[in-house]
């Protein structure tokens, strides 16, 4: 079966990303319990793994996150997201001068009615992950597809960030 693929725009903002201070503590708050997340995993049946409800800021739900891996390979980088159920017109991708923010939103309603019950449900979520950029993206030529689930954000290097990478030899030290 061939992989359907969908292209998304990916916008591209000058301005400087909010400095209302939620946003920055938010983004290091998000970073610190990924890595409890992460080492609780296995060892004691995640007794560090936050939950969803626990300290939100006044005002605010904290959003959660789809898993997201970002690598370097061929020239490039690369980020891929796993959102199950999302259609390419509910993701939104934003660059602003040094980071990206992929943004979704899912709503679904389902009824049914027979003669004797009726069964109405509705799910609704929404999420943002803001990744800091190396610097050398060449911004103007990221792109994005959405197939199967699976957003891909190419982040192409500029000319001169190709340039200035080496390889460096690993010597023994015996």
């Amino acid at each position: 079966m061939a992989k359907k693929k969908s292209g998304i725009e990916v916008q591209r903002e000058t301005a400087p990303a909010s400095t209302e201070g939620w946003p920055s503590m938010l983004s290091l708050r998000n970073e610190i319990d990924r890595l409890f997340d992460d080492f609780g995993v296995g060892l004691w049946r995640q007794p560090l793994a936050r939950r969803m409800h626990a300290l939100r800021p006044a005002g605010r739900e904290w959003l959660p996150q789809p898993a997201t891996e970002f690598v370097e390979c061929d020239g490039e980088y690369r980020i891929t997201a796993e959102l199950p159920g999302m259609s390419v017109d509910n993701i939104n991708i934003k660059l602003n001068d040094g980071s990206i923010t992929i943004r979704g939103e899912k709503s679904e309603e389902k009824k049914e009615e027979k003669e004797d019950y009726l069964v109405s449900e509705r799910h609704y979520g929404e999420f943002q992950r803001t990744l800091s950029l190396p610097a050398g993206v060449d911004a103007d030529a990221v792109k994005a597809d959405f197939a199967n689930g699976v957003l891909t954000v190419t982040l192409p290097k500029s000319p001169e960030a190709k340039q200035k990478e080496r390889k460096v030899e690993v010597k023994s030290a015996t």
